[in-house]
């Protein structure tokens, strides 16, 4: 079952087009991250589901009922839909309580039941029903925002970059919280974000936006791993793109020869491999294939700590013009710079069915 249909959608400002075209469909219950650069044209997207702006052309369709079409649209309040602002929008002058309220009928006999509820599924004390926003932490007033918005029982709920303005460390846990709360109450969701960590550990389904166009819509693990083309691969995490010549699937490229999963192309192309996927380890004179890794000489060349893990690019074989490579390493027994290493690679290599936009 499908909640959200976009069909055909366009907008343009001026001589800009910020939205050419978009196909998408959101499918009940899910979570779908709209992820992309600044200016790719999700932010414009998402007022167009509200109904804050009209498209040009094409329709918005939630459950079978016609929201827009063309610049013939329904207004924002009615169409059933929560929105949920990147600074949550609170307003200061008023308390929790009325913050939360606001949507809701005064007269309504339950309504004190209702915010009750509310703060309930939002993990808040009842007690801060009382507070000003500025009374709470960021996380407290970005769930204060998502209550609101949930007191009117949205079909599809629609969040802004939410978590945008909180630590790290909060973030994270919001953001889960958030998931699961969502995920609960059986309430279709469609996040926009620009970042691609959240965006893939958020949602069911992540459509990559680049250029006013959708790039890529999958589930998560299969747009990460099996991306369209380079500059997908390339926005979704740290790449290495490789040439390779291809042969009932085997890559031979800077790396040795490696698996992939394409058996029907032969000749030219561009391989992907993830960084997580290499492994760097002592450089042995008598190393031999392993476990199906063939390891290939190279000299780190650059070593950024992060902790947990330790960003390292190798530069392989002899020459300071070899290919260099991205590899994610163990933090805690990284290789120093200029330590020769062989590198082995796990897994198969995914080879890209478009080769244009290299990076």
């Amino acid at each position: 079952m499908t909640t959200l249909e976009l069909h055909g959608v366009h907008k343009s400002y001026g001589n800009v087009a910020a939205l050419q075209g978009i196909q998408l469909r959101v499918p009940h219950g899910s979570r779908t991250a709209i992820v992309g650069p600044s200016g790719s044209g999700k932010t414009s997207l998402l007022r167009i589901i509200a109904g804050f702006e009209a498209p040009d052309a094409g329709r918005v369709v939630l459950q079978g009922r016609v929201l827009a079409d063309g610049p013939a649209i329904v207004p924002a309040h009615r169409r059933g839909i929560g929105y949920v602002p990147q600074d949550g929008a609170l307003f200061p002058h008023l308390s929790v309580a009325d913050n939360v309220g606001f949507g809701l009928d005064a007269s309504v006999p339950d309504r004190k039941a209702r915010m009750d509820e509310l703060m309930d599924m939002v993990s808040l004390d009842r007690a801060m029903l009382q507070r000003r926003p500025h009374e709470l932490s960021g996380g407290q007033q970005q769930r204060v925002a998502l209550a609101r918005a949930l007191a009117q029982r949205p079909i599809l709920m629609l969040l802004d970059e939410p978590f945008s303005a909180l630590d790290t460390g909060l973030r994270a846990a919001t953001r889960k919280a958030v998931a699961q709360l969502l995920q609960d109450a059986g309430i279709t969701t469609i996040l926009v974000t620009h970042d691609q960590a959240e965006a893939l550990s958020f949602a069911d389904q992540v459509a990559v936006m680049r250029g006013g166009v959708l790039a890529q819509v999958g589930a998560p693990r299969d747009v990460y791993l099996h991306p369209n083309d380079p500059l997908t691969a390339s926005f979704l995490g740290d790449a290495v793109v490789l040439d390779a010549t291809l042969s009932a699937g085997w890559a031979d490229c800077a790396l040795g020869r490696l698996s992939t999963q394409d058996r029907a192309r032969v000749g030219a192309g561009h391989i992907l491999l993830r960084p997580e996927q290499l492994v760097v380890g002592a450089h042995h004179a008598s190393a031999a294939i392993e476990n199906g890794m063939q390891p290939c000489l190279g000299t780190v060349v650059e070593a950024d700590f992060c902790g947990a893990v330790c960003a390292l690019v190798v530069q392989l074989g002899n020459s300071a013009t070899g290919v260099r490579v991205h590899v994610h390493s163990a933090g805690w027994d990284a290789p120093a710079v200029g330590t020769r290493v062989q590198v082995s690679v796990r897994g198969a290599a995914h080879v890209f069915p478009i080769d244009g936009g290299l990076v």
